[in-house]
């Protein structure tokens, strides 16, 4: 199976410039404790409030003529139903977008606003339906993660902490979900900044990445358990390639429960001064509450990290309620 590399990453990189946001290395100092040092990558400044426009754009922009005109249909929680709705609309593309009917409202109109049409569906449809969409109507379907293309426009996320980072950083929290973004991020940083290690994070309540890392084969978990998490953009299961990258160039995985999920998005809120969802918040929650999982071999290990911030639609009344907590 083929992994992304190099010159695919530059071209996912050079084709969404312009569109993406070059999010900064923000400096965390309010999370030093005298011995570690903390930097934020926050992609929920993206113009959809995640990084997923990096992927979904790069995925579309290579589209033809004739299969742009076929139009495009993808499923989603929430943020790359948004990614593909703004990619869409940027490229006069027709998009039609699957999502739970559980999903977050704001995310769902967010994704109407730019103007694509939402299908809500039972969470067990959601990656069912899009095949007899395409079926039906010739749609090209754009998949959420378990694509090269894909992979590579998330990983211009790890290209740009390689490009950014201090030269003491160590460590790279990432979240965990498909697989899409740890895993091209993953593959930038261990072709452009060897040494540093890149440790993906996930809910306890949906840790089926973990599981299978450690297993060295795919442990899928039912849709039933990994939605039982308050982190809906890591509900999804870890995708066939997404996992050939996680097995070449993740170090390990940890997880945080929902009560530190929770903490964090305050956290962040309130110190960072950045609004993350429940998704966006694990890396972080991971560096505040897994300090011991985090210590890397050698004396110089888990000293200086980078967390990605992966998004920030939230809904207001859950935001409302995590900082009144």
């Amino acid at each position: 199976m083929a992994l992304v590399g190099l010159e695919e990453l530059r071209a996912a990189q050079r084709r969404i410039a312009g569109v993406a946001v070059r999010t900064p290395l923000l400096p965390a100092p309010w999370a030093e404790d005298g011995h570690r040092r903390l930097w934020l990558k926050p992609e929920n400044l993206q113009p959809t409030g995640a990084f997923k426009i990096r992927g979904a754009y790069n995925r579309l922009a290579q589209l033809t003529a004739a299969e742009r005109a076929r139009g495009v249909v993808a499923q989603s929680s929430g943020n790359h139903a948004q990614a593909v709705a703004y990619a869409a609309r940027q490229l006069g593309i027709t998009a039609v977008i699957v999502m739970p009917d559980g999903s977050p409202e704001v995310k769902v109109a967010a994704t109407r606003s730019y103007g694509a049409e939402v299908l809500l569906v039972p969470a067990a449809e959601r990656d069912t339906r899009p095949a007899e969409l395409v079926e039906e109507h010739g749609y090209v379907w754009v998949p959420p993660y378990d694509d090269p293309d894909i992979i590579a426009g998330q990983g211009t996320v790890g290209l740009e902490i390689g490009e950014d980072a201090p030269d003491e950083l160590d460590t790279v929290l990432v979240p965990v979900s498909g697989g899409g973004l740890i895993g091209g991020t993953a593959a930038a940083l261990k072709l452009t900044t060897p040494g540093v290690r890149v440790i993906g994070v996930e809910p306890e309540l949906a840790a089926d990445a973990r599981e299978s890392l450690r297993a060295g084969e795919l442990r899928p978990w039912t849709t039933q358990e990994r939605y039982r998490t308050l982190a809906d953009g890591l509900r999804s299961p870890v995708g066939v390639l997404n996992f050939a990258h996680l097995q070449a160039y993740v170090d390990d995985i940890v997880t945080v429960t929902e009560a530190e999920i929770r903490d964090t998005v305050a956290v962040l809120a309130r110190r960072g001064r950045l609004v993350a969802e429940p998704s966006g918040a694990v890396a972080t929650a991971a560096y505040l509450h897994r300090a011991e999982e985090l210590r890397g071999p050698g004396e110089l290990r888990g000293r200086c990290f980078a967390a990605v911030v992966s998004g920030g639609n939230l809904d207001p009344k859950l935001l409302s309620e995590l900082l009144t907590a």
